[in-house]
């Protein structure tokens, strides 16, 4: 029995939909960084699932997620350590707040 791909593309199409939203609608950096965390894991979804409809036996599409994953995780670390700083020299993480990083 072969599951549709409708059954994956759905929750990803809802996932990234809830990243945007989050994106757009939050002032707080954390959470726009959990937002567009978000939005790259619908997309590594699609990527998987693609693969697996498109071209089954091949690994292009996990390994391209793979990749996708640690540059995900490296992007992060970054992001962490810039909200960091603003927080330091802000003391708030609002984005509104920080119009410019001082040192």
């Amino acid at each position: 029995m072969e599951i549709s791909m409708m059954y994956y593309l759905i929750p990803s199409l809802i996932m990234f939909c809830c990243g945007v939203y989050g994106f757009i609608t939050r002032k707080n950096m954390i959470a726009i960084l959990i937002s567009l965390e978000l939005m790259l894991n619908a997309v590594d979804i699609n990527f998987v699932v693609f693969n697996r409809f498109l071209f089954p036996g091949q690994l292009d599409g996990m390994f391209f997620t793979l990749f996708a994953i640690a540059i995900a995780a490296a992007e992060t670390a970054l992001a962490i350590a810039i909200i960091i700083n603003i927080f330091r020299s802000n003391k708030t993480i609002d984005v509104d707040d920080a119009t410019k990083m001082k040192f």
